[in-house]
């Protein structure tokens, strides 16, 4: 890590262990975690996306904890949102001498910090994107060709979604300059925690009956009831969206249990997927396995840092 600015990170996909060990380490190494969670940071969406904040109090003392509760549910955030409340939360967490631990499985805002990605601040153009709707990919692929090379270097070709925000940061920049912000420069320590994937699966099934039983479909039932729009919840995903549906008659038991548990276990998959293109952009995590269990992670990860460090 960087003595000047630190930044432990702490990442793997869901019902990893990721919130437990970050705790641990920050309790132990003087830190504060800062979240790195895109459902989380909404009040009222505790069960559903697994705030479990009494993960934070470790040994009797609560580690500090930043980027949870900061918006309404029903709310939207982004990514450039998410940095610039980062680097601000950052900077007051270096001030006050402790070390900042970045924690949770969203690995789009993790990488926007790690590879100073300054085109999330390019802002929505919701005429262009309407204008944009109705064209395939090969027809946007051909509109984004147009554009300089430097201009559509980012652009990921695979999906509608990603081809239309390319053509409208290449839009944008054809307009208006892009400052570079004055950021910290890092050099982070990353640690990813992985699993056998038969151990996940048991993992995340286990871990969704135990949602259940304490109250997720109740948490939703109150979303709605406050005044959350059922789009809001079902732009959400996973819990938030199957559960609606469960909610509104269109799943019963047996459905709910079974299609949200095997669209969890498909996340998971997408997660990995994303942070092995993190490794492949050169950010170097080193991987832990949660076959080890609890103790055995904490003890393998700070005898890395004594090495390492």
């Amino acid at each position: 890590m960087n003595k000047e600015n630190p930044l432990l990170v702490v990442l793997g996909p869901t019902a990893s262990g990721k919130t437990r060990l970050a705790a641990r380490l920050a309790a132990v190494l003087g830190g504060e975690i800062l979240s790195a969670d895109s459902r989380q940071l909404f009040k009222g969406m505790d069960i559903g996306t697994g705030k479990d904040l009494k993960e934070y109090t470790v040994a009797g003392k609560v580690v500090p904890y930043h980027l949870i509760d900061i918006r309404e549910a029903g709310q939207r955030y982004n990514v450039h949102e998410f940095k610039e409340d980062f680097y601000r939360v950052y900077a007051e967490i270096r001030a006050r001498g402790a070390l900042p631990v970045l924690c949770g499985g969203t690995g789009m805002y993790i990488h926007s910090i790690l590879q100073r990605h300054e085109l999330t601040a390019v802002p929505v153009d919701e005429e262009l994107r309407q204008e944009l709707s109705g064209e395939d990919i090969e027809a946007l692929r051909g509109r984004l060709a147009v554009y300089p090379e430097i201009w559509r270097a980012h652009a990921d070709l695979s999906s509608h979604k990603r081809l239309v925000r390319a053509v409208e940061v290449a839009e944008y920049l054809r307009l208006h300059g892009l400052a570079p912000a004055e950021r910290p420069i890092f050099a982070p320590y990353v640690v990813g925690l992985r699993s056998e994937v038969t151990f996940r699966r048991a993992r995340i099934l286990e871990r969704l009956e135990k949602r259940l039983e304490e109250g997720l479909i109740e948490e939703v039932q109150g979303l709605l009831d406050s005044g959350v729009p059922r789009e809001a919840l079902e732009f959400y995903g996973l819990e938030y969206k199957y559960v609606t549906a469960y909610l509104f008659g269109e799943l019963d038991d047996a459905r709910l249990l079974t299609q949200l548990g095997t669209a969890i276990c498909q996340f998971a998959k997408r997660q990995m997927t994303f942070f092995r293109k993190m490794e492949k952009d050169g950010v170097k995590i080193r991987w832990f396995d949660t076959e080890d269990g609890h103790e055995g992670i904490f003890e393998k990860v700070m005898a890395a840092l004594a090495c390492d460090l």
